[in-house]
């Protein structure tokens, strides 16, 4: 198979970072629950992975200084980091927009009563994780009850207002494949997925946004499991799509993990592809070097989200403008 590397340089493009428009935070590999999807290879064992009071205020003084527009805080579970809500009332004092990604399911765990309210009070978009409308599908990924507590989660988040028509709360909904496939058209999925909720279950959300699985750490583990690791990697060699470059979330966002190690994303995190400078780049530092212009580190898990209409952390890259129009 052709290295994502030799696919881009037979089309002559190179990969480079541009302005740091998003500071992606992962608060460490903590969680309540244990996705056999999950590139993080996150869960409830994880107690030691998990970002310090040094590390978090290194964040916060990276933004000021920076002048990024938006945290994005991921994990794990990043609510049950200590420091989350230190992260988002320090973000928040200096107007900087906070997305949380959420698997819904930690609203309920003690202790997290008003967590909630509290992302609603600092107007804390919530990028939550639902990989199906159907009870069987997600408790199948996601483990047994997942989807009653999350389908609970989400009616709360309504209450407080997210989601709704006229209202400033955002809620977006994730869609990952249950199996070794790529995700179906965005556009046609967050229908189903309005129509369904809104029957089923009188539930509103913005936006539906389809990912990829990347096929590393956990999720290349369960693939290599079903004899599928192959071709699940030829499948998104096979689909590459050159006009996904231009808008991969690489570009204009700068990762950073639980201990202050920097990367292009969280992908490249979990499998240790750090940004250097003669030696490993930590949030301690990185305010001293301009990071427009570097090369992006790139492996063949990339494939993933350049494959069909892309993925990204906000979802698909290309909307099929032929099914749109359906």
């Amino acid at each position: 198979m052709e290295s994502f590397q030799e696919k881009i340089e037979s089309i002559g493009a190179r990969l480079t970072k541009g302005p740091i428009e998003i500071l992606q935070v992962n608060l460490g590999k903590l969680c309540n629950l244990t996705c056999s999807h999950c590139h993080a290879e996150a869960g409830p064992t994880k107690t030691k992975e998990n970002m310090d009071r040094m590390t978090a205020e290194a964040v916060i003084t990276y933004m000021k200084n920076s002048g990024v527009k938006t945290l994005d805080l991921t994990g794990g579970a990043p609510e049950m980091n200590p420091y989350f809500r230190y992260l988002v009332t320090e973000a928040r004092n200096f107007g900087v927009h906070v997305i949380d990604r959420c698997n819904l399911t930690v609203l309920f765990l003690p202790g997290q009563e008003d967590l909630g309210q509290f992302m609603a009070d600092n107007k804390v978009e919530i990028v939550a994780s639902l990989p199906c409308y159907l009870q069987e599908n997600v408790d199948k990924q996601r483990g047994k009850g997942t989807f009653d507590e999350s389908i609970k989660a989400l009616q709360l988040l309504n209450s407080l207002g997210y989601g709704k028509e006229n209202s400033r709360l955002v809620l977006n909904l994730v869609y990952n494949p249950v199996g070794p496939h790529l995700p179906p058209e965005q556009m046609g999925l967050e229908k189903d997925y309005k129509e369904r909720l809104q029957e089923d279950w009188d539930i509103v959300f913005n936006r539906l946004y389809t990912i990829t699985n990347m096929p590393v750490t956990r999720y290349a583990k369960y693939l290599r499991t079903i004899n599928q690791y192959e071709s699940y990697q030829e499948l998104l060699a096979n689909s590459f799509n050159p006009a996904t470059l231009e808008g991969l979330m690489c570009r204009n966002t700068l990762n950073v993990g639980w201990d202050g190690k920097l990367y292009d994303c969280d992908f490249n995190q979990m499998i240790g592809i750090q940004l250097r400078n003669g030696k490993p780049m930590t949030i301690f530092d990185v305010y001293l070097w301009n990071l427009e212009g570097r090369a992006i580190g790139i492996a063949n898990h990339c494939f993933g989200c350049t494959a069909g209409c892309g993925s990204s952390c906000q979802g698909a890259l290309k909307i099929d403008n032929e099914k749109a129009k359906r």
